[in-house]
C-alpha cells in the first residue's frame, strides 16, 4: 500500500472515531511467510503500530507475559502439531481479545473458536477489506463472525449420557469398555464421541480429553 492509500485508511478510521492504530498486535502462526505478510498488511493499513510474531503457544504465552501490552492476538488454530486454541485458557485475566485465523473455514472450527472464547474468526483467504472490518469491530469491543448468526458464547452443554462417555474416555477406557460400563452398543458410543468431538472442535481422543479439561468439563 502506498503512502496516499495508507493516509486514506487513517482518515477513514479517524472519522469513525476508532482508537486505531492498535498499539501492538501479536500474530501466533508457524508459517513465517504468512505471518510476515499479515504483519506488513496490519502496519501498512494503519491498523497496528507494531506487530510481534510467535510460532507456538509457549512463545505466545511468553510474549503476553512481557512488559509490552498486547492489544489484539491473531491466532492460528494449528501450530506445530498443537491446538492453537490451547492458548486461551493460559492467558491471564486481563487478556487481550483473540481472533482466530485459519485456512479451515468449516463450522466446527468456527464453533470451537467461539466456544474457546475467541472474539472473532478470520479465514486466511480473507482480503484486506475483511481484515480492516475485523480490527474495527474487535477494537470497539464487538465480535467478528461474518456471514454467520452469533454462535452461543459457551460450548453447548453435553447430554448426561455424553458426559458419562466423556468421563470414561478421560479415564482411558476404550469404546468397548465404555459400552459395557454404560450398557450401550459400541455404535452408540461412537455416535456420542463424534458429537463430543464436534462440540470441542477436536479430531482425536487425546485432544478431546485435553480440551475438555481446559474448558472445565472434567
Amino acid at each position: 500500500m502506498n503512502q496516499t492509500s495508507s493516509q486514506v485508511v487513517r482518515d477513514q478510521l479517524a472519522r469513525s472515531g476508532q482508537s486505531l492504530p492498535l498499539h501492538r498486535v501479536l500474530i501466533v502462526d508457524d508459517h513465517p511467510l504468512f505471518a510476515q505478510g499479515l504483519a506488513g498488511l496490519l502496519t501498512q493499513s494503519a491498523l497496528a503500530g507494531a506487530v510481534e510474531v510467535s510460532e507456538s503457544v509457549e512463545q505466545a504465552v511468553a510474549a503476553l507475559s512481557g512488559p509490552c501490552t498486547i492489544d489484539l492476538v491473531l491466532l492460528d488454530v494449528s501450530l506445530q502439531g498443537e491446538t492453537g486454541l490451547m492458548l486461551l485458557p493460559r492467558m491471564n485475566a486481563h487478556k487481550p481479545p483473540v481472533v482466530v485465523i485459519s485456512s479451515s473455514e468449516d463450522e466446527t472450527t468456527v464453533r470451537a473458536a467461539q466456544a474457546a472464547g475467541a472474539r472473532g474468526f478470520l479465514p486466511k483467504s480473507a482480503g484486506r477489506t475483511a481484515l480492516i472490518r475485523m480490527v474495527r469491530s474487535v477494537s470497539r469491543g464487538g465480535e467478528y463472525y461474518p456471514g454467520r448468526r452469533s454462535l452461543p458464547t459457551q460450548i453447548q452443554v453435553l447430554t448426561p449420557r455424553q458426559k458419562d462417555v466423556l468421563a470414561l474416555l478421560a479415564q482411558g477406557f476404550p469404546n468397548k469398555r465404555i459400552s459395557q460400563s454404560l450398557n450401550l452398543t459400541e455404535h452408540t458410543v461412537k455416535t456420542h464421541l463424534k458429537a463430543i468431538f464436534m462440540h470441542l472442535g477436536v479430531h482425536n481422543r487425546t485432544e478431546c480429553v485435553s480440551q475438555a479439561r481446559q474448558m472445565g468439563w472434567l
